[in-house]
């Protein structure tokens, strides 16, 4: 018995097999961008003032805004476990567990990356893009530096120091909790630290810096592949951007659901 086709699988439209080319040459020239990024580096007294000046752009100058949005997420965490475990029959000390667990696990290491994608990613395209759109990366290449490890490097060194920037999300996250819930009336400052202790895993902790590296190294590469294969002028700095914005979070999002699965399935 012969099992027919349909002809939409047969057939796709010219633009459906131009559009799949299109995304298999951008991850192909993606992969040989970081390849190109480790060869050839830049001598060291540069290369470590270019670190530095990073770590601060990068790690130091998004610590308000990731403690900002982690106090208040810890915060909105209790806030809504709290009111949905309105039994009697359950303790409050859960109201602590189902914190430290949201936090720890999701909200620290994914939703503050994605919050790192906006304004770390964007500032990363938008500064090597205009250093395209103003030939400063060809006037790199005519001295013979090669213009990946001068520009993406140090970048992707600096964004190690991310897991210290989520271990802070996490603290702050869990005291925003605790604040919402002993102030709010929620839950008693005992039994929600009892909370805190109940069932503790030291391997989430460790699953969530794990997490934290990988997404690091994405928004140090994913962003400045975008910035660094534009073409155009100003405006196209600006498109590139949001693009790079967008495919940093879709990046985030497939690779956090595959460590889930491989560290906790």
């Amino acid at each position: 018995m012969k099992v027919k086709c349909p002809t939409i699988f047969l057939f796709l439209s010219p633009q459906v097999h131009i559009e799949h080319m299109k995304h298999l040459e951008a991850i192909g020239k993606y992969f040989i961008m970081v390849w190109e990024v480790f060869k050839k580096p830049t001598k060291w007294p540069i290369m470590r003032s270019l670190i530095l000046k990073e770590i601060d752009e990068l790690i130091y100058g998004s610590m308000g805004i990731i403690i900002f949005i982690s106090f208040f997420i810890g915060g909105v965490v209790t806030i809504q476990t709290a009111l949905n475990l309105n039994s009697p029959l359950l303790p409050k000390s859960l109201i602590g567990f189902a914190t430290r667990q949201s936090v720890i696990l999701e909200f620290a290491p994914t939703f503050t990356s994605i919050i790192m994608a906006g304004k770390v990613g964007s500032y990363i395209t938008s500064s090597i893009g205009t250093m395209r759109v103003t030939e400063q990366i060809d006037a790199l290449e005519v001295m013979g530096v090669n213009s990946l490890n001068y520009l993406v490097f140090p970048k992707i060194i600096a964004t190690l120091m991310y897991p210290f920037a989520v271990a802070i999300s996490m603290f702050v996250g869990i005291l925003g909790g605790w604040i919402a819930a002993v102030f709010g009336g929620y839950a008693p400052s005992g039994e929600f630290i009892k909370g805190l202790q109940l069932d503790f895993d030291s391997f989430h902790v460790t699953y969530a810096f794990i997490k934290s590296v990988v997404f690091a190294f994405v928004i140090a590469t994913v962003p400045s592949y975008h910035g660094f294969y534009m073409r155009g002028g100003a405006l196209e700095v600006g498109k590139a951007s949001t693009t790079s914005f967008v495919w940093t979070s879709v990046v985030i999002i497939i690779t956090n659901y595959i460590l889930t699965q491989l560290l906790l399935g």
